[in-house]
């Protein structure tokens, strides 16, 4: 069986080891993916110094072009952001911009850098606006290359107005939970057809 690797980019606003509601929902589809044989990690990109633009290396101690690297080798990207005012946070559009830059990147096959790659989101809030967010980030994925899979989101969102965060709110098997197992399920699935039989180049 290919040995598959994920990478969840933990697109919170916080910092260092404050608790990150979006963190958390990573960690379960890590924890998800590792029942179908994934491996994986979860960095969160506020620790990393990523510079904002929209090329591969913005120089002076970018990060950007480590968490790259690590996209590069693994075959499943998890976007998991928080919602801000109906918007992905500012960290996952700083993402989705700095991943821009591969649409001008091949692999050594001359095929855009990001085939064979799956990528999915998760959405956690108190406010609506989940399936905006998620509509957002996939479409800029799938601009850049990645291929989306059926069930590829999970979100929770709180009650209007509400002050409890995810990670307060106690386990949601039968919602929030059932969706990230599907999501797993399909990813894995997809991401292991598309490692035995990649995408032809063009």
């Amino acid at each position: 069986m290919t040995t598959l690797r994920a990478l969840v980019l933990g697109c919170s606003l916080k910092s260092g080891a404050e608790e990150s509601s979006s963190d958390l929902l990573g960690r379960q589809i890590l924890d998800a993916l590792a029942d179908h044989d994934v491996d994986g990690e979860l960095l969160r990109v506020a620790d990393r110094n990523v510079k904002f633009g929209v090329s591969t290396d913005e120089g002076d101690g970018d990060g950007w072009p480590a968490v790259r690297e690590k996209i590069l080798a693994a075959q499943i990207l998890v976007i998991a952001t928080p919602i801000w005012l109906g918007q992905p946070s500012s960290v996952a559009k700083m993402v989705l911009e700095r991943l821009d830059a591969e649409l001008s990147e091949t692999d050594a096959r001359g095929r855009p850098s990001m085939y064979d790659k799956v990528a999915v989101v998760g959405v956690v809030g108190n406010e609506d606006g989940a399936h905006h967010v998620i509509a957002e980030v996939i479409q800029a994925l799938n601009d850049v290359g990645f291929t989306i899979p059926a069930a590829g989101s999970a979100y929770w969102v709180g009650e209007a107005l509400g002050k409890v965060d995810y990670k307060d709110a106690g386990p949601k098997p039968d919602t929030t939970g059932a969706s990230v197992k599907d999501l797993a399920a399909n990813t894995a699935h997809l991401a292991r057809i598309l490692a035995d039989k990649p995408y032809a180049a063009g």
